[in-house]
């Protein structure tokens, strides 16, 4: 399987649900994981939900126009610009992905028409490169409130790529009153089952590193966490009773306001 495969594979079982835009490809390398970790299907759908109950609260609530979707994978239902554009028309998103696939991807699915919508092909580790990309300079304003959405990528950046200062500079060039959006895999829940998905990608280019709840807490430094912090996705602000559980969805996140200067 190539990296580029088993890199899509990755973010359908922790970004998305199976859908008809899925490439065949993918769902075979999925399985393996699926096998080792059944569970990452409900994960898939419930990371999705996160997705859009924060960028609906962004969008509503915190009155955000801009957002920045950093590892955004191949496009599904419900995407950023869809749930923040049904909030507030005037929004504008980049998508972001280091995988040649998701931009072609995403013109054929007449993504890169939508109104004040932009996918650029860019790496999480070259941070200046996405910031200062020309379509990202030409949706976002930088002197402006903006969202940052790492969902379901820094545990694609091992340790030795200091991800915590990636994180870092990129919170430094939002402005006051920007949104920090990350969420994680965790294998604090299910050490045996995160340990067998964590296996099946453990001799590739971008393998899996789980962190604790505390160093996932790490990337919100320097932000103001909204309530209810950092918890499992299920929980953060769902819209129905859920009695999904941590052991469950072993994905942890949480939203972050970077403070405005007295």
């Amino acid at each position: 399987m190539d990296t580029v495969t088993q890199r899509s594979a990755k973010r359908l079982v922790l970004r998305m649900s199976y859908g008809k835009d899925n490439f065949a490809a993918d769902r075979r390398a999925a399985n393996k994981v699926i096998a080792a970790a059944p569970e990452v299907i409900l994960m898939a759908r419930e990371n999705r939900g996160f997705i859009q109950r924060a960028v609906r609260f962004l969008a509503r609530e915190a009155g955000i126009r801009q957002f920045l979707d950093i590892g955004s994978g191949l496009p599904t239902q419900g995407n950023v610009h869809e749930i923040a554009q049904a909030e507030a028309p005037d929004a504008r998103v980049v998508y972001v992905d280091n995988d040649p696939k998701v931009l072609a991807r995403s013109r054929a699915l007449k993504t890169t028409e939508a109104k004040n919508t932009s996918v650029i092909t860019a790496d999480l580790r070259e941070p200046d490169v996405i910031l200062n990309h020309p379509d990202t300079r030409a949706q976002i304003d930088f002197d402006q409130p903006m969202a940052i959405l790492l969902v379901a990528v820094l545990h694609f950046i091992d340790d030795e790529t200091d991800p915590y200062g990636i994180v870092a500079h990129l919170r430094d060039a939002m402005a006051p009153g920007s949104y920090l959006v990350i969420n994680h895999a965790t294998a604090d829940p299910r050490p045996d089952n995160a340990g067998g998905a964590r296996e099946v990608y453990k001799n590739t280019k971008y393998p899996a590193t789980h962190r604790t709840h505390h160093q996932v807490e790490r990337f919100f430094d320097g932000v103001d966490l909204i309530d209810p912090g950092v918890v499992c996705i299920s929980e953060w602000r769902p819209d129905t009773e859920t009695d999904i559980t941590p052991e469950e969805v072993w994905i942890i996140g949480g939203v972050g306001r970077k403070p405005t200067v007295d």
